[in-house]
């Protein structure tokens, strides 16, 4: 599949000038979704009809010499926890599998507002509780590079829609790596924003300190022009920035034009992966390149060391499940979602929860509820959070010193499903992710070559709150440097 026919930037371009409609680009993508998604299962509900009146509404408004938008035609795929607008929300959980919204999160009207065109909602791990996509209540998603492998999660759906041409870009969640992990499994570049950079309106909460929403592309400037589109100040979120972030796509041309000479890059010892049999060699080694990439196109390199760096997973795995034991308890079977009948009130709900919720989820809801119990809270949830605050100190004080700081995205390559069956295993995929997460800070995963069975590694790229900008500049020196910048072709093709 040629990456032209699917660049959204290109796309957009075809569409606004009448080279290509909207309504054409949408039966092409909805025909590779109906060829082989019934062997990836990137997708819970394919919406033909609501983009095929969409990219209609595109076309009568290119055609009327109106403005269509900077996503103009460009097919786009939807975590399933982000509200639509009649259209099911699910997050892979019983809890959900009928529920439909009555209004649209806030990215989802940005999206719409900018021309885009919502082609399916995709399957997560449920209530974007996983690593790999294992865990939905409909079944796993597949690797395209490979389909006995997983796609990495939570957002393992919305990265296989993309790396298998079933949409140009698509939308993920972020809540410890959601979207920079599946992106370094599937060889996508993956963004994280800074939290409060987009808004959380209409997405179903995990754990909402640490919640953000952001696009996977195939290359940076298609990330670039989605982030743009989806950032900015939302009064109905309260955490939400009200200063405006710059153009990504600017700072993405800049970096193309003039390069990133001068850009201070710290590669962190802490998550180089060096002496831990947890990280593939390969991925060390590439993290390792990268960096030397970076100095080779001008950056000024050097080892930066993080002590709370290591803490973070721990920190996490309090503070994570703990916020989902409270925002998970508003399903008890009464004012919506799945409902199991019982004698009493209490029999209901808990038969309700007993059904609607995957082994995951309860093993989250009851980690927190237990951290945050009498007796435990300041041993446990508290220490978490002294730790976050620690950890968020030491960051700020690197960033005095560098602009951006550079890791290994995940410490493994795609591996294959239930072969980390055990939790903390799994757990031990969000390592590098994590602390972006706890500091609030942006951060994105770009792919960099190929390890172990073939598969594509990521390297991340960290940055200071609303230091996109320069993300995304080293971002474009690292795409120019990989030795593969990640599947040309997926399984449609």
């Amino acid at each position: 599949m040629s990456s032209e026919l699917t660049s959204a930037t290109a796309i957009a371009r075809d569409v606004a000038a009448g080279s290509r409609t909207a309504v054409s680009v949408a039966e092409e993508f909805l025909a590779r979704i109906a060829e082989s998604d019934g062997e990836i299962h990137a997708f819970n509900t394919v919406m033909t009809d609501e983009a095929l009146a969409q990219a209609t509404a595109v076309d009568e408004a290119a055609a009327a010499g109106q403005d269509v938008g900077p996503l103009a035609g460009v097919p786009i795929a939807l975590k399933d926890n982000m509200c639509t607008r009649g259209v099911r929300t699910t997050c892979s959980s019983k809890m959900l599998e009928n529920w439909v919204p009555p209004y649209d999160a806030a990215v989802v009207e940005k999206l719409r507002a900018a021309g885009a065109v919502a082609v399916g909602k995709t399957n997560l791990d449920e209530f974007a509780m996983g690593s790999s996509t294992e865990n939905s209540a409909f079944g796993p998603t597949r690797n395209p590079l490979d389909p006995s492998r997983v796609p990495g999660g939570s957002s393992g759906g919305s990265a296989a829609a993309v790396a298998a041409g079933f949409s140009a870009v698509s939308l993920g969640s972020d809540t410890g790596g959601s979207i920079r992990q599946p992106a370094a499994l599937c060889g996508l570049v993956g963004v994280k924003p800074t939290y409060g950079a987009v808004s959380r309106y209409g997405l179903v909460a995990f754990a909402s300190s640490l919640d953000q929403i952001g696009p996977f592309s195939r290359d940076v400037a298609d990330a670039a022009a989605v982030f743009d589109v989806i950032a900015g100040h939302d009064g109905r979120d309260s955490t939400s920035i009200p200063e405006e972030l710059p153009s990504m796509s600017d700072a993405v041309a800049t970096s193309m034009a003039d390069g990133i000479d001068g850009l201070r890059v710290g590669l962190v010892t802490e998550l180089s992966g060096r002496g831990l049999d947890a990280f593939e060699p390969e991925v060390v080694t590439a993290g390792a390149a990268a960096a030397d990439a970076l100095a080779a196109a001008g950056a000024k390199v050097d080892e930066v060391s993080i002590p709370t760096a290591v803490a973070g997973l721990s920190a996490y795995y309090m503070i994570a499940p703990a916020e989902a034991s409270s925002n998970l308890a508003r399903y008890d079977g009464v004012r919506y979602g799945l409902r199991e009948t019982g004698p009493n009130t209490a029999s209901m709900m808990a038969a309700s929860r007993t059904a609607g919720f995957g082994d995951e989820v309860k093993r989250r809801i009851m980690l927190g509820t237990y951290a945050l119990s009498a007796g435990y809270y300041d041993a446990f949830y508290g220490k978490a959070q002294r730790i976050r605050t620690l950890m968020i100190q030491e960051f700020d004080q690197v960033y005095a010193d560098f602009d951006v700081l550079i890791s290994p995205t995940s410490p493994c390559v795609a591996f294959e499903f239930g072969a980390k069956a055990d939790p903390l295993t799994m757990y031990y995929n969000d390592v590098c992710t994590i602390p972006s997460n706890l500091t609030g800070h942006p951060a994105m995963s770009v792919p960099f070559g190929l390890g172990a069975h073939g598969m594509p590694i990521g390297v991340q790229i960290m940055a200071p709150a609303m230091g996109e900008a320069d993300m995304f500049r080293a971002a474009v020196a690292l795409q120019a440097a990989a030795p593969q910048a990640g599947p040309e072709t997926g399984a449609s093709s």
